[in-house]
């Protein structure tokens, strides 16, 4: 049984037209109680996209008093899964906040039952087996205007039929000598009903059932048969399966089937600057695009999650773009936005100066050493307060020093002053720099009656940190992997490589940020103030050699394009 999602959640979004149908269902009495199944192929990690699947199969569950949501794995290809696959797909739907209880399936668990029900469509003269190869039957399926050809072996007998499909069981015959086709229609104006392929030979050892088998089940044959077997109400799945629709109803009206669920199609998830093909991301990770699937710029669960954002931030992006039947691109910056949301209300402040530059206080003593009061997160009045240190030295980003500023510059310049967050308001009196003539430190004087003063209009209030204080950290500023907003405008002959963002990531290897940071348990999420929400990296981070990842910046373009509409 899936638990209720967290309190933190927004209000519920009315009906989209799949709840819609369960409510309609429920109310007419068809059914008593919902049966969802999330099933993914254990071939690859799940991706965004599969993360709005999720929260609408365990949300439709959720939602419905004594209702279900199955997790079962579509494993039907053992030469493209792993286990690996498995344990991170577990891992991912639990971080997103959802649990399958009791019923987590796998498709091999059933292919006694569905080879069985395979023997009942030849013994009806429904499937047939077909000696021809892959590349023979593709030249004679037809086009979308022209019918296809029939299989010189489409009339074997029953009988005949089943002495092949038995030897092919036994393993008698080569990978991708034969096939078992279901014998349909080969002038139907839906090629998936053009005697398609439901097994095939395929001599390689599965993780669950070892050498037992060397046919296996189409993805077709076996997912409306698993949900048969399930007693799955709603068979909820993407757009392009639409067409697979007769397909799956013409299986099951042809077999013995314990029940009939129905299948209904929904738009997948497609995302600007975002390659959402689990075909193109493995391909990234074999090629050394990205360093692995939890690589942060990648749109995978994981990759999302090592990267700093959130469940609750995740499930509220699903709940904005909501579920339609028409196929349309998301911006990215809505995601951006759901997950920056939810970091404003829980995420605790600190100061981190990423490229830092000295600056010496010429008129504070020496040796002295200020405590001072910082708000933890002005969201969130429960959260508290913690000490910060002010010193003779501290350090300010370099972003907000310019020797010689355009007009209108209202951060720190020679002869101009700027109000230290928390501190004083400081005046530049003069630059060092090195031979080079690069600013290396700048002479500051600070004014003692002015830390409770608020600035004047035009002072800017910038970050800024005791150099003596502070810690040292990697921080690591991603952004967008691709620069072109929409990958399938991509010219014929060319690689997404070409388009790739060469500044998806920055490495700052010296960033300075409140000692305190430098504590903080793996993946640990906060803002440095002015600059953006990171949080510290599950993977390379180490007790004195901290990485900290960006998550996302504080600037909103989600939230001004919806302020000017």
């Amino acid at each position: 049984m899936s638990h209720p999602a967290p309190a933190s959640d927004p209000p519920a979004a009315p009906l989209d037209f799949i709840r819609e149908i369960v409510r309609d269902d429920l109310a007419s009495g068809k059914h008593k109680s919902i049966v969802t199944r999330f099933p993914p192929e254990p071939n690859g990690y799940l991706h965004i996209g599969h993360a709005k699947s999720i929260c609408l199969n365990f949300g439709i569950a959720q939602e419905n008093p004594g209702a279900r949501c199955h997790l079962r794995f579509d494993d039907t290809n053992p030469a493209k899964e792993d286990v690996e696959y498995v344990d991170s797909i577990k891992e991912d739907v639990r971080w997103l906040g959802f649990d399958w209880g009791n019923h987590l399936y796998h498709a091999s668990d059933y292919f006694p039952g569905i080879y069985q029900w395979a023997l009942e469509l030849i013994g009806k003269g429904l499937a047939y087996v077909c000696d021809l190869t892959a590349e023979q039957t593709r030249q004679t399926r037809g086009t979308l205007t022209e019918p296809g050809t029939e299989s010189p072996f489409r009339g074997r007998s029953v009988a005949e039929n089943l002495d092949l499909f038995e030897r092919m069981r036994a393993g008698e015959f080569a990978d991708g000598s034969r096939t078992l086709r279901a014998k349909i229609d080969m002038a139907s104006p839906n090629m998936n009903l053009r005697d398609p392929v439901i097994y095939r030979i395929k001599k390689v050892p599965h993780d669950r059932t070892g050498d037992t088998w060397c046919i296996y089940p189409t993805y077709d044959m076996a997912h409306g048969f698993s949900d048969a077997i399930e007693g799955v109400t709603h068979s909820i799945c993407t757009l392009e399966f639409e067409d697979h629709r007769p397909l799956y109803h013409w299986l099951l009206d042809n077999v013995s089937a314990p029940c009939h669920p129905r299948q209904i199609e929904f738009s997948r998830l497609n995302l600007t600057y975002t390659v959402m093909s689990k075909r193109k991301l493995l391909h990234m990770v074999e090629t050394g695009m990205v360093d692995g699937w939890d690589d942060p710029r990648m749109p995978t669960i994981c990759g999302l999650r090592r990267r700093g954002y959130t469940p609750e931030g995740i499930r509220n992006f699903c709940k904005k773009i909501g579920v339609t039947k028409f196929n349309s691109q998301t911006d990215v910056a809505v995601l951006e936005h759901s997950v920056r949301e939810h970091l404003n209300k829980t995420a605790p402040r600190f100061m981190g100066v990423l490229r830092p530059l000295k600056v010496v206080i010429s008129n504070y003593p020496e040796g002295q050493v200020e405590e001072m009061e910082a708000v933890n997160n002005p969201e969130d009045p429960a959260a508290g307060s913690r000490k910060i240190f002010f010193g003779r030295e501290i350090v300010i980003d370099q972003e907000d020093f310019m020797e010689t500023p355009p007009p209108k510059y209202f951060r720190l310049s020679v002869g101009k002053s700027v109000k230290l967050r928390y501190a004083y308001i400081i005046t530049c009196q003069s630059v060092v720099k090195d031979v080079d003539g690069n600013v290396t430190e700048l002479h500051c004087t600070y004014d003692p009656a002015s830390r409770e003063v608020a600035p004047q209009k035009g002072t800017a209030v910038i970050h800024w940190l005791s150099a003596r204080h502070a810690g040292t950290a990697e921080v690591r500023l991603y952004d967008r992997h691709f620069n072109i907003a929409n990958l399938h405008d991509v010219p014929e002959g060319m690689k997404d490589s070409d388009f790739m963002n060469p500044d998806s990531l920055q490495v700052l290897p010296a960033a300075m940020v409140e000692s305190c940071v430098l504590d903080l348990p793996a993946g640990s999420g906060f803002q440095f103030e002015r600059t953006g929400y990171f949080c510290i990296d599950t993977k390379d981070s180490r007790p004195g050699a901290v990485v900290i990842n960006r998550t996302v910046t504080l600037k909103d373009t989600w939230a001004k394009m919806t302020q000017k509409a």
